[in-house]
Formats: C-alpha cells, structure tokens, sequence
C-alpha cells in the first residue's frame, strides 16, 4: 500500500513539474499534501512505535520514522534555509523510498519474517 502511495505523489510529481497554471498548481499542492501525509503517518507512527516498544531490535520504528523526516516537505525548505541546498521532490521522495524498503530488508535480514506484512 505503501508503495502504491509513492508511485502517487510520483505522478503527481511528473503532472506538476509538465502542466502550467492551474494544473501545475494543483500537482504541487498535492505532492505537498501527500508529502506531510507520509512525515506525520509514518514519523510519527515510527516514533511511537520507538516509546512504545523501545529502541531494539534496530528495525523497530527507526526506518519508518526517518522515512517520514525524509518525505517532509519541512525537511527540505530547513535544507534550504540553513545549508543552502535545495532538494527535488522527487529526490526526497526517493531518499524516503529507499529508507523504506531498507527498513523491509532489515525486517527479513535480522527478525527473519516475510519481506511484506501478513
């Protein structure tokens, strides 16, 4: 499900940065939408997992909650202000992306449980 919500705010992505106007408004709107969704369900959910259960095993919230700091759009515009680097969409979804499906592989390397969910 997850992933299908990546290959979303992908599209909306392509459909922002090829429409103008109206239409390029409204994909970045969505794109920006879809990017606190994502910082606040899984940020949040991987923090409280961490309070919940505690900080081991390693896959335990960690990987979901940087996940969610990666796709914030906060994240980049704190880039920008303070480092002077400015981040695409799409890298900071690809950078959440990537931390996301390393936190499955940490699932199936170190808990030994399926690479999806049951």
């Amino acid at each position: 499900m997850k992933l299908i919500g990546f290959a979303l705010v992908w599209l909306a992505g392509c459909w922002a940065s090829l429409g103008e106007g109206k239409m390029k408004m409204i994909g970045v709107a969505l794109v920006w939408l879809a990017g606190w969704a994502w910082a606040l369900l899984s940020g949040v959910g991987g923090l409280m997992l961490l309070i919940h259960e505690g900080p081991l095993p390693v896959t335990n919230g960690w990987f979901a909650m940087f996940s969610g700091i990666a796709a914030c759009p906060l994240t980049a515009t704190l880039l920008k202000k303070h480092a002077g680097l400015s981040v695409a969409g799409w890298a900071q979804f690809a950078v959440a992306l990537l931390i996301f499906l390393a936190g499955r592989v940490a699932v199936v390397l170190v808990l030994h449980r399926p690479f999806l969910p049951q």
